[in-house]
């Protein structure tokens, strides 16, 4: 599958697929994360054929940063 970030293609056909870890394994309604250089792509578990978000690396980080220091409403300290 390729993507395209700030208008570079990505390229996440050979990505590695993770859960996160506080994810249980009965858990249906997650997120999937693949690091690839320069980006992060991110895709609905239950559709892994489906298509990915493509995020450049320093936008997801900062976005993971805001999540846990609570920029979006509460602090979330397990990610």
């Amino acid at each position: 599958m390729e993507m395209a970030t700030n208008g570079f293609p990505v390229d996440l056909t050979q990505a590695t697929w993770f859960k996160s870890s506080k994810s249980g394994p009965n858990c249906d309604n997650c997120v999937e994360v693949a690091y690839v250089t320069g980006a992060v792509g991110v895709r609905d578990s239950k559709d892994k054929t489906g298509p990915a978000l493509v995020f450049a690396s320093g936008d997801w980080h900062a976005f993971v940063a805001g999540t846990r220091g609570g920029a979006f409403g509460r602090g979330l300290t397990g990610l």
